[in-house]
């Protein structure tokens, strides 16, 4: 399974981070830790044909 890196600003923090997703189609949604700040995010995307149509990151309570 292929991996696309996508950048955004971590809304902890506000770091410009990059998070690697995988490009199963349909919509995705997990927790993961800021590789700067370390609180956690649920980051929610939605990807079809390759291409990611939504993406949000926001602080995980």
């Amino acid at each position: 399974m292929q991996q696309l890196e996508y950048f955004f600003q971590c809304p902890h923090c506000w770091e410009q981070i990059s998070i690697l997703l995988e490009q199963s189609s349909g919509p995705q949604s997990y927790i993961e830790d800021c590789e700067v700040c370390c609180n956690p995010l649920l980051v929610d995307f939605t990807i079809e044909a390759e291409n990611i149509v939504s993406f949000t990151a926001s602080e995980a309570q």
